[in-house]
């Protein structure tokens, strides 16, 4: 055995869960003794045997999953355009979208935010969706391929059977943690306060996933490995879609789903908390339950960029939630109290530009 080490500098890695994806792929090639991917360092360290695998196979395994190299060459400039261009097209059909979806139905906003609807949730599910591929890709392979005998009318039921145990295991846990906030909140202000840190750690999030500031990584809400791998490895051994679809809820190394979570119980309600995830688990199964096709269609760039809207999304409700916080505390600091104050304001400040005006005639 011709023992060999490797030190891989990876870009694309959005949170603890890209971990067990990359070192379960890793693990399952041929010669690989030893992989340890980090998230906060944004690397990989394999140990290997030369002669069953090489460097380059290794590599290739990890950008199959989405992730690249900084030892890649740079994108020139004008394709440097081309993405931001895309980015920013991304972000006014999604926010269009949104918009959209609360104007046709208001009835969807809920005590969260008057301005914020669930089809912002859904919006938020369906880009991060994409970043689901790659975690949750292989488990929906797996029972695709374990289902006898295959027809279009078993394989549709196997996803609808799927669907509605992700999205029933979301909305549970969403629940579960809505009620949670709601024991630990028991005056409005503990709830401003709740929701406070709750928005926090979510823009913290999506900060970290537009990838702009390193140092943030270091503040990550870390499950045990032995957890992380412990779910991951009992959902391989499943071949129910219900079964494989319930626990996906318990992927708690999930950076997106930590963030709803956290939001989830922010709003201190079994309701809105369980309303929230089920919009937002609805959005993630479009690209997921889709991804034969998206994954031959979309190059990887395009996936990141959908990634980073997703981010941009992340951060508006984080902003939103926070002004909800602040209004629950009786602050005065929350946006419709400092507007309030900016207009009583202003009428005074044109009187008294008026009267000067009057005095000088």
């Amino acid at each position: 055995m011709a023992a060999k080490s490797a030190h891989l500098k990876v870009k694309g890695m959005h949170c603890t869960g890209c971990e067990e994806t990359i070192e379960n792929v890793v693990s399952h090639l041929p010669g690989i003794r030893k992989v340890n991917a980090d998230y906060v360092k944004q690397t990989v360290d394999i140990e290997f045997d030369s002669k069953s695998i090489g460097e380059s196979g290794i590599r290739h395994a990890i950008e199959e999953k989405g992730y690249e190299f900084e030892s890649a060459s740079t994108d020139s400039s004008g394709h440097a355009v081309r993405n931001a261009l895309i980015f920013l097209t991304l972000l006014l059909v999604v926010g269009g979208v949104t918009f959209w979806g609360k104007s046709m139905i208001p009835g969807l906003v809920g005590e969260m935010n008057p301005q914020l609807g669930y089809a912002m949730l859904f919006s938020i599910g369906f880009f991060t969706g994409f970043h689901c591929i790659g975690m949750c890709g292989g488990f929906v392979v797996d029972y695709a391929t374990a289902i006898e005998p295959r027809t279009a009318g078993t394989t549709a039921m196997a996803h609808v059977m799927y669907a509605t145990g992700k999205t029933a295991s979301y909305t549970i846990i969403g629940g579960g943690m809505g009620l949670l906030g709601s024991l630990m909140a028991f005056t409005p202000a503990m709830r401003g306060a709740v929701t406070l840190a709750a928005s926090l750690f979510v823009i913290i999030y999506g900060l970290k996933m537009l990838d702009v500031f390193p140092l943030l990584r270091n503040f990550t809400l870390r499950l045990p490995r032995f957890v992380v791998r412990g779910v991951s490895n009992e959902l391989r051994q499943r071949r129910s879609p219900l079964s494989i679809g319930l626990l996906n809820g318990l992927m708690l190394g999930c950076g997106p789903l930590q963030a709803m979570y956290i939001m989830a119980a922010g709003t201190g309600s079994a309701q809105e908390g369980a309303t929230m995830l089920f919009f937002f688990g609805l959005g993630t199964l479009v690209p997921l339950l889709s991804f034969g096709l998206i994954a031959s269609s979309v190059s990887r760039d395009i996936i990141n960029l959908l990634v980073r809207a997703s981010a941009i999304m992340v951060i508006a409700m984080g902003l939103m939630m926070a002004d909800r916080g602040l209004k629950l505390t009786g602050s005065g600091y929350d946006f419709n109290s400092l507007s309030s104050r900016w207009q009583q304001a202003a009428p005074a400040d044109n009187h008294f530009e008026s009267s000067g005006t009057t005095r000088q005639r």
